[in-house]
């Protein structure tokens, strides 16, 4: 059994990146926060509709209004993620990083 190491100095770029989840997450609860809000500003489901005819709960109105808010507001967290992406990329630096590669020939 005979081993061999190679050792190396190089380079690498080292940047902080953003969380996408984090900021998709934030954007839907901020869309469910609009689409609440918007429920209750603009009386939710009290008067009937202009066009069907029909009488909606406050909670079919909250429906709704989430099935357009939630896809903005995801979209939305993703651009702020994207914008913060960008603008950590340029504060990216050069470091020394030390690399060691050990093989080991198991071959007897």
């Amino acid at each position: 059994m005979s081993s061999s190491a190679a050792h190396r100095i190089e380079t690498a770029q080292v940047r902080r990146s953003p969380r996408y989840t984090v900021f998709l997450l934030a954007g839907a609860v901020l869309g469910i926060l609009a689409a609440f809000v918007l429920t209750f500003a603009f009386g939710g489901g009290e008067n009937e509709s202009a066009t069907t005819g029909v009488s909606y709960s406050t909670t079919q109105v909250f429906g709704f209004i989430c099935l357009f808010a939630i896809p903005v507001g995801v979209a939305v967290g993703g651009v702020v993620a994207l914008v913060l992406d960008r603008s950590l990329a340029r504060r990216a630096r050069e470091v020394r990083v030390e690399r060691e590669v050990i093989t080991i020939d198991d071959a007897e």
